[in-house]
């Protein structure tokens, strides 16, 4: 290692304990949602496979995990695939689904999901995903079904507005069997025939890549959510940038005396 770049990762590294320190004294959002965006043009920049970057993408999603944990954040709900990703490329989308599949079992047997008694579960047209996708995160969420220490939401074939859909679709049921009232619909009880049921809605929503917008992600649940955009792409994000989303988070919230 040359000494240029020895001072460069001791300052980085100063920086970022100097970060964390101040991110810690500060009010931690209960409810992170991330939309990891960019695997495909991270693997593009670097002359890789598509493939290789959805890999390089997962790699920093266990990162994250562990950096929420740090910090203590109660709720993590990440965007993984949409229903509109199911139109890509077959063989892409095959390698997803294995890669999906593969994980939610290793997460059902991870050593650090049941020491944080990490509760997870898929959110989402679950039923359209291969049965192995499907059979692999009934595995997880059964292993995990009585932890309510930390809770870790993937979305996967999820669309916001189909879940907006669904919801009230249900409700129409509900009122038409009687086993609601027409004049007890509101807010609440919209929420809660949402995916999101059995947790808070999001405090901070973080999407990487530069792109500023929601790509249909818990439409309903950011109605009050800071938003916070990262200019790089996921499996790029260093804690740094992690921390300086918090940091906004928190900074925002001071200013507006909350």
């Amino acid at each position: 290692m040359s000494i240029t770049k020895a001072v460069s990762n001791t300052v980085y590294n100063a920086y970022e304990k100097k970060l964390l320190n101040k991110v810690l004294n500060g009010p931690i959002p209960k409810h992170l949602a991330i939309i990891m965006d960019g695997n495909r043009r991270f693997a593009q920049k670097l002359g890789m496979e598509h493939v290789k970057g959805h890999l390089a993408g997962s790699n920093k999603l266990e990162e994250v995990l562990e950096w929420c944990l740090e910090l203590g954040i109660n709720v993590l709900t990440v965007y993984a695939f949409s229903t509109e990703n199911i139109k890509r490329n077959k063989d892409e989308v095959d390698f997803l689904m294995r890669m999906f599949a593969d994980n939610f079992r290793k997460a059902g047997d991870d050593e650090r999901v049941h020491k944080n008694k990490i509760r997870i579960k898929a959110i989402g047209k679950i039923d359209v995903l291969p049965k192995s996708v499907q059979d692999a995160v009934r595995y997880a969420e059964e292993k995990t079904k009585n932890y309510d220490k930390y809770f870790f939401n993937i979305a996967v074939a999820y669309g916001g507005r189909e879940e907006i859909l669904n919801a009230v679709k249900m409700i129409a049921k509900d009122v038409k069997k009687g086993k609601i009232k027409e004049e007890d619909i509101n807010e609440k009880l919209m929420s809660s025939y949402l995916y999101t049921s059995d947790m808070p809605d999001p405090d901070l929503i973080l999407r990487t890549s530069g792109e500023e917008r929601i790509s249909n992600f818990l439409l309903w649940q950011l109605a009050y959510s800071e938003l916070y955009f990262a200019d790089v792409y996921w499996p790029g994000l260093r804690k740094i940038d992690f921390l300086r989303a918090i940091k906004s988070y928190q900074d925002r919230r001071r200013r507006f005396g909350e």
